[in-house]
């Protein structure tokens, strides 16, 4: 079997069937995080990554290249989670740069491909380190190059590339001595290969389920359920909007309450060049007519639901519409393509504190957004002046969209983001790339970094002296998170066995052991020396209030001179959040 040319329509099947083959190995992928920690994620931000881009994909009919690389890259890029989702979403990018400019792919092609990927990836990454999934895309590249000047067969290119990337990825446990002391190699080089296999799979004709969960193939939410309703509007009505010119906030909502007022189940999924909608209707007619008032339509399909042959698609609709009713209820802003998602993964929610200013109303100076898991914390965030919190963190770190909504929605010439997680930073700079206004991300890996930043900002000082003051202080604070192991291992010359209770400093497991009193003083231990003056205690949805002040007065005994305060966190996987001043 010999291919020498992929066309749009083969290399559209091959990125599902990557998306797909990843998505089913997540929980592996999620396995073999280093650290034993209950919010092992490189697997699941790296699946809804590239399912945010197969989405896209999966929406197109009859894509030329251009269209097709333009999905994978801002489907990838705005859906991008952590930094494993992050950098896979910049080597999609870079990779679309390439095929956007042909109509078919060669062995050539394909090369260069690979090389722009891992040249936009490694510039991506401020401190590219050895031994993570950029080595492993760094090998699958340079084996590439080799091959193009030997070869026109695909096949053998593409077969010869993968093999030599897996080797590469089994010697990264001897680049990263963290890795072979945890007898695994790298989690996100691992998910990069089951992108590539699930591709060159789908070259050699494997037979493989292309549909993407939350497409129907036509850019709309799949409906499908198991029990019948009355059906109490009777038209299923889709179309896609060619724009006049990209609709303001102000226009997107207006037009979705517009189609509210006429109908339900609505879909809607904007960029700045078209609009998809779906609406379950009486009268489409008025749907279009107000759809015309934004552009010309293409694309319009409409369904009589009371026929025989509509009677699955309706009777996931109302599921559906419950769903976003309920989300909203609860503050939750739900896009369409992203109604379906991992059980373990909650969603993230972009939480308001106040509804969001008018867009005529003056925009103040400064604004704040700040990443928070647990409600206590939120309320301490929005005490020190957060705008809005973006719930997310551990197990669940929000995507670059999520960030860029919640920028969109702070009325404010300048905007201070805090990612509170070393996770979310990659992707929080992203997002400051693609906003139009000026974002500044403050590089907080914790919590108590995020608390200690906002303390020290000053309304009277310029932008640049805040940016620099606030940074500063990050080293100030000492961050421990007390948490429990997921399986035996051993790390940072600690044996750890499954559930042993963790603390774990800002770079290295600090204390181990199977009393959870015990190991947070050990913890508290390695954090203070003779300059500490304050001890903070967050304690977590899974700790009461009694065992934290119970803890709080076991300090005061020990540091009679360190002033300890405890707070409720109400943080989810970790018992403890402690910061040392």
């Amino acid at each position: 079997m010999e291919i020498t040319s992929i066309n749009s329509e083969l290399l559209s099947r091959m990125f599902l069937a990557a998306a797909k083959n990843l998505e089913s190995k997540k929980d592996w992928i999620n396995e073999l995080n280093v650290f034993p920690v209950p919010d092992g994620d490189t697997g699941t931000n790296m699946s809804m990554t590239i399912m945010s881009a197969a989405k896209e994909v999966s929406a197109l009919k009859n894509p030329t290249m251009q269209e097709l690389a333009k999905a994978v890259s801002s489907g990838s890029l705005r859906g991008a989670r952590g930094n494993s989702g992050v950098i896979l979403s910049q080597l999609f990018r870079g990779f679309c740069k390439v095929i956007a400019e042909y109509q078919e792919i060669d062995v050539m092609i394909l090369s260069d491909s690979f090389q722009k990927a891992v040249e936009t990836a490694y510039k991506a990454v401020m401190k590219p380190k050895e031994g993570t999934i950029l080595t492993v895309a760094k090998g699958a590249a340079d084996r590439a190059l080799e091959l193009a000047q030997e070869t026109d067969d695909l096949v053998y290119f593409c077969d010869e590339v993968i093999q030599y990337a897996d080797h590469v990825l089994s010697r990264t446990p001897e680049m990263l001595p963290v890795l072979k002391q945890a007898g695994v190699v790298d989690s996100g080089g691992q998910g990069l290969m089951q992108v590539l296999k699930g591709a060159y799979d789908c070259l050699l004709g494997k037979e493989i389920d292309y549909s993407i969960e939350g497409s129907t193939g036509t850019g709309f939410v799949k409906i499908t359920s198991e029990t019948e309703e009355e059906i109490k509007f009777g038209y299923c009505t889709e179309f896609i909007i060619v724009l006049n010119r990209p609709l303001s906030d102000k226009e997107e909502q207006e037009y979705k309450a517009y189609l509210e007022s006429i109908g339900d189940s609505i879909v809607v999924v904007a960029d700045d060049e078209i609009v998809k909608t779906h609406v379950h209707t009486n009268d489409p007619g008025n749907a279009i007519q107000k759809a015309l008032t934004h552009g010309s339509l293409s694309r319009i399909k409409i369904d009589n639901m009371r026929e025989e042959h509509q009677e699955k698609l309706i009777k996931d609709a109302a599921k559906i519409a419950a769903e976003q009713k309920k989300a909203q209820t609860e503050g939750e802003i739900v896009r369409p393509t992203e109604i379906v998602r991992p059980l373990e993964t909650p969603p993230v929610k972009v939480q308001e504190e106040e509804p969001a200013p008018a867009a005529e109303e003056p925009k103040k100076e400064f604004g704040f957004i700040s990443v928070s898991a647990g409600k206590g914390l939120s309320e301490i965030f929005r005490g020190l002046g957060t705008d809005y919190i973006i719930e997310g963190g551990q197990t669940m770190n929000p995507s670059t969209e999520d960030i860029l909504q919640a920028i969109e929605k702070v009325n404010a010439e300048h905007i201070f983001v805090l990612p509170n997680n070393k996770n979310i930073i990659m992707a929080a700079n992203q997002a400051a790339e693609l906003a139009e206004t000026d974002v500044i991300v403050i590089p907080t890996r914790t919590i108590p970094q995020g608390i200690v930043s906002l303390i020290n900002f000053i309304p009277e000082r310029s932008v640049k002296e805040n940016t620099d003051a606030m940074t500063a202080e990050l080293d100030s604070v000492k961050t421990g998170q007390v948490t429990f192991a997921v399986r035996d291992t051993e790390i940072d010359g600690k044996q750890i066995k499954q559930d042993d209770y963790m603390g774990i400093g800002d770079r290295a497991i600090l204390s181990v052991g199977s009393d959870l009193k015990e190991t947070t003083l050990e913890l508290v231990d390695e954090l203070v020396d003779e300059e500490s003056s304050i001890i903070s205690i967050y304690y977590g949805a899974d700790t009461t209030g009694e065992d934290a002040d119970e803890l709080s007065r076991m300090l005061e005994e020990k540091y009679p001179d360190i002033e300890v305060e405890v707070n409720n966190g109400g943080q989810p996987v970790y018992y403890y959040i402690l910061s040392v001043e």
